[in-house]
């Protein structure tokens, strides 16, 4: 050891340490099917594996005739009322949807315009950070990925929070709330303060305007002069709404389910469903298909070449192509198979604000590229279920479209998932449940311990 500099030393230890760890926390895959364990909890045909009960999301994707599975249209229910029911409610009135929305997820019903009127203003006036809290918590610690931030800064609001360990549904209710109208101050201060430190831009801090939307606010904070469409603000709030809840079996309204399950603070159980929000699998893939379709631009240059869009896109799921992960981004549910509801309805508002962006072509391109990858996919993979553009295929283009930088995409999902969030951590903490404490079989082998001088070295 003396022999080796620091970090030389540091650098070949490390490595001999993964190296055993790798050997020694590798699980034979037959294992998984001789004890018949549901990896991911999830059946092979990609059913889930029942572990609880919710009043507040459904998603449908299949019906069961004499025994059997039969794929039809996707469809998302919040609260028993259809997704697309909802959307077309606030659409045809001319008002943004998400503040209902958020209404209807904590509390199981619709608001009247009076009762409507009183969530938005209690949203307005809880929509402010404790003083000196931007500075002090977000602009003296930028970060690079705001995902980071926004976990960092809920649980900072911890320490201001007097009652923060009190789990009492109108305790919850209210830091629920609070959280839903900050999180968009968390998401967009912590971006403009990445972009002045680390992208030696202008820091822009605008406060919230208690007349706005959430989605009227996040275009208006972010954006240096603070002006919008009504078209671009009516797509965002789109967006929200159709995010901001997914079933309790998503990952991140899971791991909200199982930190509340073990009595801990709301703090703790958001930010734990940020963290898992974060990850590319779950919140990160609408980033995907982003890079996905900007390296798909760069070696296709006409957009209306089939055969060439044909051509990428088998790259593609032959690892030729992108990153080589065989992936087509954006294509495919763990649940959905037929079509993504949020798709469907999405679709039905992005030509408008292609068409006012002068991105036509492109959004073209996208539809070709919905319609031909899930022959293609089907020619070159084994599948158990048929495939679908799901709502990540365009909402990472919409985002562009309205000018949010990547480094948002997925803090803006968080912006609309806290909604669901609150919602499974209050339905938690009401039916008074065990901690949340699934099985895990051990397959290593009995051993007995081995005195030191008997014990071989690395």
């Amino acid at each position: 050891m003396k022999n080796y500099q620091l970090e030389d030393f540091e650098e070949q230890f490390l490595n001999q340490l993964s190296n055993i760890t790798e050997k020694n926390n590798l699980i034979n895959p037959d294992l998984f099917s001789k004890y018949n364990v549901k990896r991911g909890l999830r059946d092979q045909d990609g059913k889930g594996v029942l572990v609880g009960l919710t009043e507040i999301g459904e998603v449908h994707a299949y019906i069961i005739d004499e025994n059997e599975t039969i794929p039809v249209p996707g469809r998302l229910i919040y609260r028993g009322i259809d997704i697309s029911d909802i959307v077309d409610g606030f659409l045809k009135d001319g008002r943004f949807g998400f503040e209902e929305t958020c209404y209807l997820l904590l509390f199981g019903e619709l608001p009247d315009e009076k009762t409507l009127a009183g969530f938005e203003q209690l949203l307005a006036e809880y929509r402010k950070l404790p003083d000196d809290f931007v500075r002090d918590m977000i602009l003296k610690a930028p970060s690079k990925d705001m995902m980071n931030v926004l976990a960092r800064s809920v649980l900072a609001l911890y320490s201001f929070d007097d009652n923060a360990d009190d789990t009492s549904i109108n305790n919850v209710l209210k830091q629920c709330i609070r959280l839903i109208a900050c999180f968009p101050l968390l998401a967009v201060y912590g971006y403009q303060a990445y972009s002045h430190y680390h992208g030696n831009n202008s820091l822009y801090i605008h406060s919230p305007r208690p007349d706005f939307s959430t989605a009227e606010n996040v275009l208006h904070m972010l954006r240096p002069d603070s002006k919008f469409t009504r078209l671009e603000a009516t797509l965002l709030d789109l967006a929200l709404v159709l995010h901001a809840e997914h079933g309790g079996g998503n990952n991140s309204s899971f791991v909200t389910h199982v930190v509340t399950s073990s009595g801990s603070d709301t703090y703790s159980a958001i930010a734990a469903a940020l963290g898992s929000l974060k990850g590319p699998r779950h919140g990160g893939a609408n980033i995907k298909v982003y890079q996905m379709f900007e390296d798909m631009k760069q070696n296709i240059r006409d957009f209306g070449d089939d055969e060439g869009i044909e051509n990428y896109l088998v790259k593609l799921v032959n690892k030729q192509a992108f990153d080589r992960s065989g992936l087509i981004y954006g294509i495919g549910h763990a649940v959905y198979s037929i079509s993504d509801p949020r798709t469907v309805i999405f679709k039905e508002h992005i030509a408008r604000l292609a068409k006012e962006k002068g991105l036509e072509d492109e959004y073209n391109l996208y539809l070709k590229v919905e319609e031909k990858a899930p022959e293609i996919i089907g020619e070159y993979r084994k599948m158990y279920k048929g495939v679908s553009a799901n709502v990540d295929f365009y909402s990472g283009f919409v985002y562009r479209m309205l000018d949010i930088p990547i480094e948002l995409f997925t803090p803006i999902f968080a912006v609309s998932r806290i909604a669901g969030w609150s919602a499974h951590r209050i339905e938690e903490i009401v039916n008074s449940g065990k901690i949340i404490r699934p099985a895990y079989k051990s397959v290593s082998k009995r051993r007995k311990y081995i005195p030191m001088d008997g014990r071989k070295g690395v």
